[in-house]
């Protein structure tokens, strides 16, 4: 779960990692009146799950609490990227004398904790790291070790930085570090991590990821979560107790097991299609559950076609395909369906649904063939 930076900012300054003064706004007179309270310049930052804020126009200084007003009226509403904002975070303007990149992340592959630092703050990483690799400097921590203060030493020397450097630097990933195991994080990062003119390391900016999974033992962080800056369908799967992921194309791909659902959509990949999600059911979905997958998919307008691709262990086929004919039945589904049967009763699954002579499904023996025929309907060259 994704947090914003106001709230990310909370957690870091719970372990004691210094943040500029500030607080949320929903309203230009709430920004007007944070911005009275902090006095002098403040800065009005669009809060949205998504980066590039200055860049279209989401962060904006302002001298008096007057101008703060305008700013967020200007920046509350926008979009930028698809993220409509709906707060603003309005915090004291910073003396800036250098921007540094900290961040530490779950690596999966090397199943530890990669620490990395820069002396190049204020830009996306990957730039970073194409543009000037020497900059960034990264540390593997084990986590059943933990950190260590060579860690923060071996960090900072990669980064070119110098040697009254270490001890500060050193806390401020002492820190992260306790942030990151205390609230069971993904990804803790500050871009920029800046130093203040009077010495000072300051986290002017808050990306903070948690685990899923790990939410039931942080009420507290769960009940962060945004709502409304949900996906519609991700949302709406959340509720339905479905695993999906929105993706970009216009084939809705269902299938029963996270396995089968990723070779899915490589498979339509192949076939020169666009999967239009990731939707895994489970290993024994039963009818009611398909009718809320197929909810899920149909409620986003891109999808142009249907494909379910099932196998049959603790699943069955002919539940499966009843699930199918009942969706159809219940939610008025016109648009192509593709169904691919195998496994535990898949004949009789098939022989189900040949029969009922549904003219908008179609029935394939193997995945490739039915991705091509998803494929095919989706490019408008079948009917």
């Amino acid at each position: 779960m994704d947090l914003h930076e106001y709230q990310g900012k909370e957690l870091f300054a719970s372990v004691g990692l210094p943040v500029p003064r500030g607080s949320v706004a929903g309203t230009p007179e709430e920004a007007e009146r944070v911005a009275a309270e902090l006095g002098g310049r403040v800065v009005v930052k669009a809060q949205v799950h998504i980066g590039g804020r200055g860049k279209a126009g989401g962060v904006k200084l302002a001298d008096t609490p007057a101008q703060a007003r305008e700013v967020a009226e200007q920046i509350i509403g926008m979009d930028i990227r698809g993220h409509q904002v709906r707060q603003v975070l309005v915090e004291e303007a910073s003396e800036i004398a250098r921007e540094l990149y900290a961040a530490l992340v779950l690596d999966r592959g090397e199943k530890k904790v990669l620490a990395m630092l820069s002396g190049i703050g204020g830009m996306e990483i990957e730039q970073v790291a194409h543009d000037h690799p020497e900059a960034l400097a990264r540390v593997w921590i084990d986590p059943l070790a933990g950190w260590s203060d060579y860690h923060g030493r071996r960090l900072c020397f990669g980064a070119g930085l110098g040697a009254d450097m270490v001890r500060p630097i050193g806390d401020v990933f002492a820190r992260l570090w306790d942030a990151f195991v205390r609230f069971e994080a993904t990804l803790v990062e500050v871009n920029p991590l800046i130093l203040t003119a009077d010495g000072r390391l300051v986290a002017l900016d808050a990306k903070f990821s948690v685990d899923n999974n790990s939410l039931y033992r942080h009420q507290d962080i769960a009940a962060m979560r945004d709502v409304a800056a949900a996906d519609p369908q991700e949302q709406m799967a959340a509720e339905r107790g479905v695993t999906y992921v929105k993706l970009d194309g216009d084939i809705g791909v269902l299938g029963n097991g996270a396995g089968l659902v990723m070779s899915t959509l490589d498979v339509v990949a192949d076939a020169g299609g666009a999967p239009a999600n990731f939707l895994d059911v489970g290993g024994g979905a039963k009818a009611d559950e398909i009718v809320s997958a197929l909810e899920v998919i149909t409620s986003d307008p891109k999808v142009k076609v249907i494909f379910f691709n099932i196998f049959g262990g603790i699943t069955r086929c002919d539940e499966v395909a009843r699930g199918v004919l009942t969706a159809i039945e219940r939610m008025g589904i016109d648009m192509p369906i593709v169904v691919r049967l195998d496994g535990t009763n898949d004949v009789e699954g098939r022989e189900i649904i040949e029969t009922a002579h549904v003219s908008t499904l179609h029935v394939e023996a193997t995945m490739l063939e039915a991705a091509h025929r998803a494929v095919a309907l989706a490019a408008g060259m079948e009917r």
